[in-house]
């Protein structure tokens, strides 16, 4: 199922957000694979405005695993890879900025992005894996009893990023009632949209919130994480108990990738070796 949504272009080093139509990009250059339609994922609304104090790193370890005979390569703007009962999107929504950028995927939860981000302050891309629910119709939230997330991830240390779970709530894109929940598990130089209105603490980490009128909610870590559990469905339910989610959304897609907005223009890798969701 393709999705055209109205793109938001959303700022790294600023605070204001360009509207633009969005369109179809062209088929993904492919592998020996089989690929699936590509399912466009919309942007996410975080933009930087000064650059955060470091954060600590957690003693978490990413998985040893390696990707060294991808089943899949793409460099094309919207190419995807259906795997698993996931989709592993390239994302380049921001074509129009972005530089180059190469996926390679053994599987769902093993792969890596080549990305050359000019020394900018937009977003470029979100190269993720998502899940889709209900062909991205979405299940009301109240049908689940869990909804939870495994994650390994770890961006290059260069330039400005954040590495992020971004889901979506009552639809996929920008939309009347839509919301975008993100977590963000890794941070340089980012800062989201919105105000930072509180904390929240779980499983030993604490993460500030912030928000904004247009159902945008991001809960950033303070301290690094490479990988981990998150319990996706405790997030959803202390966000509809702040007012900031409507009660009893849909959930519709819930992915983890990294945004890019710059990587100094050179050439820098995030690698992805575990991801799973789990929703019952």
């Amino acid at each position: 199922m393709l999705v055209i949504p109205l793109l938001l272009l959303a700022s790294c080093g600023h605070d204001d957000v360009t509207p633009v139509a969005g369109s179809a990009p062209p088929a993904p250059t492919t592998s020996s694979a089989s690929l699936a339609p590509p399912a466009s994922v919309p942007p996410s609304t975080s933009r930087s405005a000064s650059p955060p104090a470091p954060t600590p790193t957690a003693p978490s370890v990413t998985p040893a695993r390696n990707c060294s005979s991808p089943e899949f390569t793409t460099s094309d703007a919207d190419g995807g890879w259906s795997d698993g009962g996931y989709y592993v999107h390239n994302n380049m929504w921001n074509a129009g900025e972005a530089g180059p950028e190469t996926l390679r995927a053994c599987a769902y939860d093993n792969w890596y992005v080549d990305s050359v981000q000019p020394d900018s302050t937009s977003v470029k891309t979100y190269p993720n894996v998502h899940k889709d629910i209900n062909d991205q119709n979405g299940k009301p939230f109240n049908d689940f009893k869990v909804i939870k997330s495994t994650f390994a991830g770890r961006g290059p240390d260069v330039g400005i990023y954040d590495v992020a779970y971004d889901l979506w709530l009552n639809g996929v894109g920008n939309g009347n009632g839509v919301s975008e929940l993100m977590v963000w598990t890794e941070n340089r130089k980012q800062v989201p949209a919105g105000d930072k209105l509180t904390t929240y603490t779980a499983g030993g980490f604490t993460y500030d919130v912030w928000a904004e009128d247009e159902g945008y909610v991001a809960f950033v870590s303070r301290t690094t994480q490479y990988s981990g559990t998150v319990d996706l469905k405790a997030m959803i339910a202390w966000a509809i108990g702040k007012g900031l989610i409507p009660a009893n959304p849909t959930v519709n897609q819930i992915g983890y990738g990294i945004e890019f907005c710059s990587t100094g223009g050179g050439k820098a890798r995030f690698t992805l070796t575990d991801f799973s969701v789990t929703m019952s």
